[in-house]
């Protein structure tokens, strides 16, 4: 198969569109890492006060948590697997938006570079006759 057969077959495959999704998602995400970072700074003082408190509610539910774990356990498994294929069919529909978006900005870009390239003109060449200037004989 030639190349351009592949790119084509793997641009219109669901995975391509999941991949362009996840890492389209992942810049969002990681565009608002600094304003949750600031959130976070400025409540330092907050969170390290109240820290033991928590600390103590956190273990008496942990326990909790511990009695019903098996169960829970098997509840998650059965949601985990229905809640991927959503998030899997979310990234597809999300990079599909993307890749359209992206080829369609470079469809554009290549349409005013085109228009913007002058075509070449070719210049006729003036013809220049030289003249021969005779060699003494001895």
């Amino acid at each position: 198969m030639t190349l351009a057969t592949e790119v084509k077959k793997l641009t219109e495959s669901k995975p391509f569109y999941a991949v362009a999704g996840a890492g389209d998602f992942a810049v969002e995400k990681l565009r608002e890492l600094p304003e949750q970072l600031q959130k976070l700074t400025s409540r330092r003082s907050e969170i390290a006060k109240d820290l033991p408190e928590k600390a103590r509610e956190y273990r008496t539910k942990a326990e909790a948590v511990a009695k019903d774990f098996p169960e829970k356990a098997r509840e998650y498994a059965d949601q985990l697997s229905h809640k991927a294929t959503e998030v899997y069919e979310e990234f597809a529909s999300r990079g599909r938006k993307v890749v359209s978006q992206a080829s369609g900005q470079a469809a554009l870009e290549l349409e005013e570079v085109s228009e913007a390239a002058e075509p070449a003109v070719a210049t006729p060449v003036k013809k220049t006759t030289t003249r021969k200037t005779p060699t003494p004989k001895a």
